[in-house]
């Protein structure tokens, strides 16, 4: 599921930006990343599996001082699984008793051609 989120960075000019998007972008997991908040100190981040914590790290590491603001779900798409009926297969069993073999077919409640008779005699 895609994430968006929100890591305050400190972020004194353009050389300290563009180095702090490079970082998050070369990021595993990571789709896009841009520049957010009030005084643009924020980086914002969306992206599907991306390891928050381990990005948060990073950018402190490279850059002095990250702190993780928020993570939300992107609402985006979101995908129905369509169930396939089960299909009802017939029970079907043989029996040997007295030299002739007899086969019983039962079909369950509701799948049956005669409504008087579940097991059918051939």
């Amino acid at each position: 599921m895609k994430k968006k989120v929100v890591i305050k960075v400190t972020l004194n000019g353009q050389k300290s930006r563009s180095k702090a998007l490079k970082i998050a972008v070369g990021f595993s997991g990571v789709e896009s990343a841009g520049i957010g908040g009030q005084d643009k100190s924020q980086i914002e981040v969306v992206g599907d599996g991306v390891d928050v914590a381990k990005l948060t790290i990073l950018l402190r590491k490279k850059m002095g001082y990250a702190d993780l603001v928020s993570v939300a779900d992107v609402g985006g798409e979101k995908k129905e699984e369509k169930k396939e009926e089960a299909k009802v297969q017939p029970v079907v069993w043989s029996m040997y008793g007295g030299g002739t073999p007899h086969t019983y077919i039962h079909y369950p409640s509701n799948h049956y051609q005669d409504p008087s008779c579940s097991i059918i005699y051939i």
